[in-house]
């Protein structure tokens, strides 16, 4: 497919991927400072395939949410052509799901090749591709192929510079758009001398951008190092990871901003997005450093809030007016989603508020298997569940149709199938039908399972109505918001 954006990864200087600290407040300081280009934290292939992609009208971000409704990547539209989304995986499938996923709110795509963490190797993934050629090409080329963002890998060097430029060389032919080069091996540390030689013989060996990367220890110490590392290593550009960490404002022409302020700054975006605060308080503290003993350094080590982090640089004034900005929103967006609501309401609907509690059942035996059994035995069309989600909250209502008549619960549900039941709650009770519950006695669909119907009623794995899926209609709305707000 083509590549269809003004990203490019020629002269530019770049915030590097960090686990902890590429999150958004860290990403939009770095671009506020003069980062060209901003690399997200290395984010697990099969992580991000269990999150949803939700709008959070509160933030104004475009969140990524796993099933325990923490936030896995968030990011906003001030970012979105200059972000690069890193990746951790090692199959070429989950990389393009993936990317897929996240691609339409992303800049480019980068697949981690050089972490030489346990975590990270034992999985076959980060610095453990370098010893399988073949993976890399099969990832990268699907990449490639699949998406229309720019691809990039991050790479260590092996222990020739012969087949650390072979190993570029081929991936180069996979048409990624640049490869960022960490110029250290893969047992080696930020203490050990980078290795510019072999960045150079890379830079000189393919005709794809090379971002230069490891110059921290031993060039980096503020912007003007900066060429003098991209000139040492004949890079293209210049990724920066732990300067960076230490004080994001290397990247500014002008020189460092006091660190006083640069912690400031920082601390609006975290507050400004939500940001968690262990990982907020993680953030402060590399840039503190050596001031970690100090009275300041001690308050943000005993901070377990947004708000006690806040009140230990004196913001405790910014953070009770941002949050109480949040509040208002959220309460207009629950009055508008609730407006929503009450204009869709049908007057036809019979409603009740019920909600379905399985404890009230025997196993495997539901209100929607009693509801389509009477409904067989009635010789009425099978039930039809016609299912929503509220953006706001993300909560589901069902309503059920039998024999043209409707029904619903007022009570909205954590989960589709829970806002299904408590339909056919509804529909039972006001047909005055058993709903299978355990103090309503003998239960005969138990017993028409115990003599072995030959019509099942029920799935053995999953306790579902077999015959339903084909008459279901299901209006999910993909584009949720959520409100993760500040907590007071």
């Amino acid at each position: 497919m083509t590549v269809n954006t003004p990203l490019c990864f020629r002269g530019k200087k770049i915030l590097a991927p960090m686990v902890r600290v590429g999150t958004l407040p860290m990403r939009l300081l770095a671009l506020d400072y003069g980062a060209d280009i901003v690399y997200c934290e290395e984010l697990i292939d099969i992580k991000m395939l269990q999150c949803k992609r939700v709008i959070n009208e509160v933030l104004e971000t475009v969140d990524f949410v796993a099933p325990n409704d923490r936030v896995v990547f968030r990011t906003c539209e001030r970012e979105r052509e200059r972000v690069v989304f890193q990746m951790g995986s090692a199959d070429a499938e989950r990389a393009l799901a993936v990317a897929k996923l996240v691609e339409s709110d992303v800049a480019g795509i980068d697949i981690n090749m050089g972490c030489p963490k346990e975590y990270s190797t034992k999985a076959s993934m980060g610095a453990a591709l370098l010893s399988d050629p073949d993976k890399i090409e099969s990832i990268l080329t699907t990449l490639v192929k699949g998406i229309c963002k720019p691809v990039t890998c991050k790479i260590r060097i092996l222990p020739s510079v012969e087949d650390t430029v072979n190993l570029v060389k081929r991936i180069e032919k996979t048409g990624i758009a640049a490869i960022a080069v960490h110029g250290r091996k893969k047992e080696e540390r930020p203490q050990h001398p980078v290795h510019c030689d072999v960045i150079k013989a890379i830079s000189e060996a393919v005709s794809i951008p090379v971002i230069a990367n490891g110059g921290s220890h031993d060039f980096i110490k503020e912007y003007a190092d900066i060429e003098t590392f991209q000139k040492a290593t004949a890079a293209s550009s210049v990724m920066i990871a732990r300067a960076a960490m230490w004080n994001p404002s290397v990247f500014r022409k002008e020189g460092f901003c006091p660190l006083k302020d640069v912690m400031q700054d920082y601390i609006k975006y975290a507050v400004r997005y939500d940001n968690h605060y262990t990982n907020t308080k993680y953030c402060l503290c590399q840039m503190l450093r050596e001031q970690l003993e100090t009275t300041q350094g001690k308050k943000l080590h005993a901070a377990q809030s947004t708000q006690e982090i806040c009140e230990a640089f004196e913001m405790g004034d910014f953070y009770e007016e941002t949050t109480a900005i949040f509040e208002e929103k959220k309460t207009s967006l629950e009055t508008k989603t609730q407006d929503e609501d009450d204009q869709m309401e049908d007057p036809d609907v019979i409603k009740m508020a019920v909600r379905f509690d399985k404890r009230e059942y025997p196993p495997q035996i539901t209100p929607k298997m009693y509801l389509l059994e009477w409904c067989r035995k009635e010789k009425h069309p099978q039930p039809v569940y016609e299912t929503v989600q509220r953006p706001l909250d993300r909560l589901f209502c069902s309503v059920v149709t039998v024999a043209e008549q409707k029904y619903r619960s007022t009570l909205w549900d954590k989960s589709k199938k829970l806002a299904e039941q408590a339909a056919a709650i509804v529909c039972l009770r006001t047909l005055g039908v058993p709903e299978g519950k355990l103090c309503e006695g003998e239960n005969h669909l138990m017993n028409k399972r115990k003599r072995g119907d030959q019509e099942p009623l029920i799935s053995r794995d999953h306790g579902e109505d077999l015959a339903e899926p084909s008459h279901k209609k299901a209006n999910f709305i993909e584009e949720t918001c959520n409100v993760n707000v500040p907590k007071m």
